[in-house]
């Protein structure tokens, strides 16, 4: 089950990692603190049973689907309060004249028709039938039934009943767990479509395992997932069957042998596979079906990339990109998603152990090394990937720029170098060739005459004519990789397979990934492999054979990142599964042609608290405007043409110290922007963000106004 974690995730193109000689050791769901989803199984798999049973209603897209409860479209009118409860007052007290006057006789006693027409002659006096006691209770019981109907009345014309539920009940409301209560045909504990299919003893098996406590959320998803490739074909009932009857609830493990990440710091709902980032403000700028409800990122949206847009302190790293990267892991360890996590070292994008793989550049002690060409054979691709990392950001934000002269300076050098060696050249040999060295190039050309590559030598000698004449840039080329030649890189980017490389072709497997950029001294190289990490994702995604895995690059700090290439290459990902989570302190970090196409290419953008004016223009202009409702109140003063006019009005000027006046109001449709660039730099709290949203499908959400720390 390739995708189904059965293979190695840890495999890299070059080397693959050997795995354990014995089997990995499941350790215990770790403890944490008592919440619905992701909660850790009781002994009697109560939890795990409530949080599966769960209801998760569909919705719009963003909205926290776990123990949701939808709201209107449109926000119902509603009366205000001193309104509501001095009508309800007004309403008790003309009830209570009312059944007074009707009382005193003060409306005469046609009130008693009814009782006179309905009640039997003998039922009536002290002599009758019923006695003394009979006949008060019989004309009791019809002044109550009077008095319940004028009580009726009163009511409905106060409106008690939304004085009730609007001060009384939620008084005494408790609070609500998600319901559980599921029909044992709809129930997903007991893997109906397991039985139903030919596996009725698998099914029994993951039931058993639910029920005992012994299955987790990701047990379940990965399960799932696995079962999803016997419905497409992809593997037989016979194997799945046989792998749960063997193992269970950790059947189909991941190929690390874990089953949950060492901790987890957000909330995640694998049943529809979101993370919970925040809660959407209850506020007058958001959408009414919008306001108090959770607000959650998955691959349906993450599928159609994400921008975030905030100064350094505004919770870009510990509050998205984090809880996304621990979400990815999650389905990866599920079977159903690659993810590659790239920032600064230190930058607290989750501990060593939650990842397959850890490529620390510039460290010593790092077990992976990164592919320099990303895995490819080919030097013409080799070469377009490296002139994107190397110049990408140098080129001109349109077509014709000099990326294509920079690709092809490299395929004239990297083509006849694996003729020669069988491999590209390192770092070192890469330089040398660059700048023009005459020992190198004398050996290549002899290697190439001994070859007969006479193709190869051709693409030389152009290399040897171009070197020295005005416009080359192969000294740009030799000065960019000159930043990784450094002493601190020596053990870095090797190529002859002495190293463990790891190239991103691996993402055909549910690999978890994480590279530290050495930003620290070494600020330039870092945004240089930056840009080489993203020209690799977006070159290998478009080619994986398994598209139903979803495949994301989160890059923690995108400056000097974004390139004309780059843009291209996101706007791309869509079709193939897969997204980039690109996060910036600045849009000034972006070339201003670039800025719009970035946005354009995003369908996910959010902009925390602190942005700029000019930050705030771009956003705004990209969330365009909307029609509302405008109100316009005029005050004009009346003038009285009469005495006894005049006279009221000094009267009321002296107890109200105003003259009077007449409130005209005028309601007109207007186009206004959903968010200005003032509001944007002025009035997002700290802690929160304004978040538009699309998902794969084309449905979008407004800018939300979301508190990030709810």
């Amino acid at each position: 089950m390739d995708s189904d974690g059965t293979q190695d995730a840890r495999g890299t193109h070059a080397s693959p990692v050997p795995r354990p000689a014995g089997p990995p050791e499941v350790p215990a769901m770790p403890p944490r603190p008592p919440r619905a989803p992701g909660m850790p199984p009781l002994p009697d798999g109560s939890a795990f049973l409530t949080w599966l049973r769960a209801p998760r209603p569909d919705a719009a897209p963003g909205v926290w689907r776990f123990g949701h409860r939808p709201r209107p479209a449109e926000e119902p009118e509603e009366i205000p309060t001193r309104q509501l409860l001095s009508g309800a007052l007004i309403a008790f007290l003309v009830g209570w004249l009312i059944w007074s006057l009707l009382q005193n006789g003060y409306l005469g006693t046609w009130w008693w028709v009814p009782f006179d027409l309905i009640v039997p002659d003998a039922w009536r006096g002290g002599d009758s039938d019923l006695g003394e006691t009979g006949t008060f209770v019989v004309y009791q019981g019809y002044e109550l039934l009077v008095a319940l109907g004028i009580m009726v009345g009163a009511a409905r014309l106060g409106r008690w009943g939304e004085v009730w539920r609007r001060f009384v009940t939620p008084r005494f409301r408790r609070p609500e767990a998600p319901e559980t209560r599921t029909a044992p045909e709809d129930d997903p504990a007991q893997w109906n479509e397991v039985r139903a299919a030919g596996a009725p003893d698998a099914a029994e098996r993951l039931a058993t395992e639910a029920r005992s406590g012994l299955m987790r959320d990701v047990d379940h998803a990965r399960i799932l997932r696995a079962w999803q490739g016997v419905r497409t074909g992809r593997h037989s009932l016979a194997t799945f069957t046989g792998a749960v009857l063997k193992d269970g609830a950790a059947a189909c493990l991941h190929p690390s042998g874990e089953r949950d990440l060492p901790a987890r710091l957000a909330r995640h709902d694998l049943v529809t596979g979101q993370v919970r980032l925040g809660t959407t403000v209850d506020d007058a700028r958001n959408p009414y079906s919008y306001r108090g409800t959770g607000l959650a990122l998955g691959p349906d949206l993450l599928g159609t990339s994400l921008v975030a847009v905030g100064p350094a302190g505004s919770g870009k790293t510990g509050t998205v990109v984090r809880p996304l990267a621990e979400s990815l892991c999650l389905h990866a360890l599920a079977g159903r998603a690659a993810v590659v996590v790239v920032g600064a070292a230190g930058a607290g994008l989750g501990p060593a152990d939650a990842y397959d793989v850890v490529v620390r550049i510039g460290n010593q002690d790092s077990e992976y090394d990164l592919d320099l060409y990303g895995g490819s054979t080919d030097p013409d691709e080799a070469a377009a990937v490296l002139a994107e990392a190397l110049v990408g950001d140098l080129a001109d934000p349109h077509p014709g720029s000099d990326s294509r002269r920079s690709t092809t300076v490299l395929a004239q050098l990297l083509g006849p170098f694996r003729a020669v060696h069988g491999r590209f050249p390192s770092v070192p040999e890469l330089r040398q060739l660059l700048d023009g060295a005459p020992g190198p190039f004398a050996a290549l050309r002899q290697g190439l005459q001994e070859a007969g590559q006479e193709s190869l030598l051709r693409e030389l000698d152009a290399r040897e004519r171009q070197m020295g004449q005005p416009g080359d840039v192969g000294g740009v080329l030799g000065d960019r990789v000159a930043l990784l030649d450094r002493p601190a890189f020596a053990g870095f980017f090797d190529t002859s397979g002495q190293s463990r490389p790891f190239t991103l072709k691996a993402l055909d497997h549910p690999v978890r990934v994480r590279i530290d950029l050495p930003q620290r001294g070494h600020a330039d190289a870092s945004r240089m492999l930056a840009r080489l990490v993203l020209a690799q994702f977006t070159a290998s995604v478009a080619v994986r054979e398994d598209r139903s895995l979803f495949a994301c690059l989160l890059l923690d700090d995108a400056t000097g990142v974004v390139t004309p290439e780059a843009v291209r290459g996101i706007q791309r990902l869509r079709s193939g599964n897969a997204g980039v989570v690109l996060t910036l302190r600045t849009l000034d970090d972006v070339a201003r042609p670039l800025r719009g196409p970035l946005l354009g290419a995003t369908g996910c953008r959010m902009a925390l608290s602190g942005l700029t004016p000019w930050d705030g223009q771009d956003f705004a202009e990209v969330w365009g405007k909307e029609w509302t409702e405008a109100r316009d109140v005029t005050d004009r003063q009346i003038i009285a043409e009469t005495p006894a006019g005049k006279a009221v009005h000094m009267l009321r000027r002296v107890i109200t110290g105003k003259a009077p006046t007449a409130r005209a109001v005028t309601v007109r449709q207007v186009e206004r922007e959903r968010w200005s660039a003032s509001e944007l730099a002025h009035g997002v709290p700290a802690g929160h963000a304004v978040l538009s949203l699309t998902d794969v499908k084309g449905e979008h959400a407004p800018p939300l106004l979301v508190d990030l720390r709810g």
